[in-house]
């Protein structure tokens, strides 16, 4: 069985890809646009063009786990935000429960719980994100919600903390991001878990064996 990746050409869901591919882990990535199955081929890794705004029940056969890192990025307006990162996440996580996947991680937001508390052009993003998230707790699913704080595009360095006690900055590499899904997706013992995600001291091995 394969991993299927909702957002797969996304700066997270790609770098996941290529670790998953050097180790071997079998995906399929999703893509929007058949023009970036090219960059999967180079790493080997099989696609499936798709679209969460249109009708994307097909990429799920034969998988039987979802990892969702889709989103609608920062220079998309409130409308992509809804369509992609609400809808998008919904009927993701509904045709997972229908199609019989057991597991799905969810890449959601530290403090997305809280969006009224967010910059203000931050909030439909929050609120989207805490809506999927309360729906996949709900959900027949086994699920990890990982909650990553700011992403940054440093180097990945491997080592993070669930503890945001523990640093003093709220910023994590979407590379380190990537290593733990990687992490979580290979581990099936870990289910129904939330995690905070800051970039720390403890190798990500470590805290997700």
């Amino acid at each position: 069985m394969k991993t299927l990746i909702i957002g797969a050409h996304g700066q997270i869901g790609y770098q996941f890809c290529t670790l998953a591919a050097a180790a071997d882990f079998p995906i399929r990535a999703m893509i929007r646009d058949a023009g970036q199955s090219e960059d999967f081929e180079k790493i080997g890794v099989e696609t499936v063009v798709a679209d969460l705004e249109q009708d994307f029940s097909a990429a799920f056969e034969g998988c039987d786990q979802v990892v969702f890192t889709a989103g609608s990025g920062p220079n998309t307006g409130p409308d992509k935000t809804l369509l992609v990162d609400l809808y998008g996440a919904v009927r993701s996580i509904e045709l997972s429960e229908e199609l019989g996947i057991g597991r799905f991680i969810m890449v959601s937001a530290m403090r997305a719980e809280q969006p009224m508390q967010a910059p203000e052009k931050l909030r439909p993003y929050m609120a989207a994100k805490y809506a999927a998230d309360v729906l996949l707790r709900r959900s027949r699913l086994e699920y990890v919600i990982l909650k990553p704080g700011r992403l940054t595009d440093e180097p990945p360095t491997g080592r993070i903390t669930t503890d945001p006690e523990a640093v003093a900055h709220n910023t994590i590499s979407r590379g380190n991001v990537a290593q733990v899904l990687l992490a979580v997706a290979t581990n099936r013992a870990l289910r129904h878990r939330e995690h905070l995600l800051l970039d720390g001291g403890e190798p990500v091995e470590t805290v997700f064996s």
